[in-house]
Order: C-alpha cells, then sequence, then structure tokens
C-alpha cells in the first residue's frame, strides 16, 4: 500500500495500480523503455493490473517481460470494461493510469487518476477527467514512487 497526504485535499491510499497498455506503458506494441524497472520497484507496494484490449498483438511479450498477465478486454465498449473492472477492485484505493478515450471513465472514478500524454498523444475527454496530466508514463510511476511531487501538484 501506499499512503500519500496531500495538504487541503486529504489522503490517498493505493492499494492497486491500473495500467492501460497501448499509448500509456507500450509503444506500437512494445514496452517503452524504463516502464518494466519501475513496475518492479511499484510491485513491493502495490498490486499492479495491465488492461488491455491488445490492440497490436504483443501482450503476450509484454506479460513474459513484466512476469504478469494483463487482463484483456473486448474490443467493444472497453470504457465500460475499464470502469467496471477498477469498480471491483474498490476504486477509492486505485491509482489508474491511462491515456485514450476509453480510459476516462476509468481515471475519473479512481481515487487518482493520470493522463499520460505519451507516444499517442491523449484524449482531450481524458485529460479533462484526470486529477493529473503528465508528459510520459515514467513521470506518471514516479508520482507514486516520489509523493512529494503528487503532493506538489495537488495540494491546495
Amino acid at each position: 500500500m501506499i499512503k500519500i497526504e496531500i495538504p487541503g485535499t486529504g489522503t490517498f491510499q493505493f492499494k492497486h495500480l491500473v495500467l492501460d497498455v497501448n499509448g500509456t506503458i507500450a509503444k506500437d506494441g512494445q514496452l517503452i523503455d524504463g516502464v518494466a524497472e519501475l513496475l518492479r520497484e511499484l510491485s513491493a507496494k502495490l498490486d499492479i493490473h495491465m488492461i488491455t484490449a491488445d490492440t497490436h498483438g504483443n501482450q503476450a511479450a509484454i506479460d513474459r517481460l513484466l512476469g504478469f498477465e494483463a487482463v484483456r478486454i473486448p474490443p467493444h465498449n472497453q470504457l465500460k470494461a475499464k470502469l467496471d473492472y477498477i469498480q471491483r477492485l474498490g476504486a477509492d484505493a486505485v491509482c489508474a493510469i491511462g491515456n485514450g478515450a476509453n480510459d476516462a471513465e476509468m481515471l475519473q472514478h479512481a481515487a487518482l487518476g493520470v493522463a499520460v500524454i505519451g507516444p499517442e498523444g491523449a484524449a482531450v475527454e481524458t485529460l479533462l477527467k484526470a486529477q493529473v496530466v503528465v508528459p510520459h508514463i515514467r513521470a506518471a510511476l514516479e508520482l507514486l514512487l516520489y509523493p512529494k511531487r503528487l503532493a506538489a501538484t495537488l495540494r491546495r
């Protein structure tokens, strides 16, 4: 678990990290450099979940590289599938990270939603529903490893 106190906002207690795959932690079906190491470090504190429609058909290779299996969702109604997934986990204990329009509701309803403007860009709808927007996935993951960065962004 990661506990982060945000002055003027409250306390986050994360048990789960839910990650979109393509466009967020992977580019064109390949894991982005530096992600595996950061996820290994975070896995000592959080349950890591990947959720994907496997757009590029390379998820099995990413699963092997990271040592755990992503949840596959159907190509239709992905927005609802992702939202349902975090709600089953207990959204109040979830930090969710994504970039696509199908991530918007997941980010809005998680305790903390982080939008990544990665190699694919980010959907405006998703940017508007996230609490934090970052320029790349490493910055998003580092917010959890270095919580004073998150506190500096969200304090009121």
